[in-house]
């Protein structure tokens, strides 16, 4: 009778344990910085005050989000077990970050700014996992850059970069982000290289 009793109790341990298994909740990131992309150019301004990446509520949230271009681009939906480890907007303004100071340029952020410094604005208006079939995604980033100098506009540009995801699920989709957020990196280095000093 005891032997039936610690059976049905390792049975029934046994049990609940399957029951919880399931897919585990992941948070991703952008990952290590690695080599600078090839067509990244060397910014004409030594040092800029660089402020942090602003844009829509929906990119300041941890959730991941994705679209089924093939049933209904305009819904956006959430993946159900993995999310992103800080914010978008914040995943992107620590990547630019990294990779101005990687080319060369002294990166000051607003709370210490110096006067004189130029200061670069950015604002994410797309960042999104797109799949335009059931097996196949892409990312696609869209950002806004403002350079001001002495709180008087000098240029602005709108930059656009669209990735192929190596997988079709949330870890493509963090991997095709962070190489989109590197490309627009070394879009606007190039642009900022064609400024002059003064």
């Amino acid at each position: 009778m005891k032997k039936n009793i610690i059976l049905i109790a390792v049975s029934a341990a046994l049990l609940a344990g399957c029951a919880t298994k399931g897919p585990q909740p992941t948070a991703y990131d952008f990952g290590p910085l690695g080599a600078p992309a090839a067509s990244a150019g060397v910014a004409s301004m030594p040092a800029m005050v660089v402020a942090e990446v602003n844009g829509p509520a929906s990119l300041d949230t941890q959730r991941m989000f994705y679209r089924l271009m093939y049933a209904d681009a305009r819904q956006s939906r959430p993946y159900a077990y993995n999310s992103w480890a800080v914010t978008p907007l914040q995943l992107m303004s620590h990547r630019l970050k990294a990779r101005f100071a990687q080319a060369g340029i002294k990166v000051v952020s607003t709370s210490d700014a110096a006067g004189g410094l130029p200061l670069l604005r950015l604002e994410a208006d797309e960042f999104s996992q797109n799949f335009d079939t059931a097996t196949q995604s892409s990312a696609s980033i869209t950002m806004r850059a403002s350079v001001f100098r002495n709180h008087k506009l000098v240029d602005q540009r709108t930059f656009s970069r669209t990735t192929r995801a190596p997988s079709a699920d949330a870890a493509g989709g963090a991997s095709a982000l962070a190489d989109s957020t590197d490309g627009i990196a070394a879009d606007i280095l190039a642009w900022l290289a064609t400024m002059p000093k003064q």
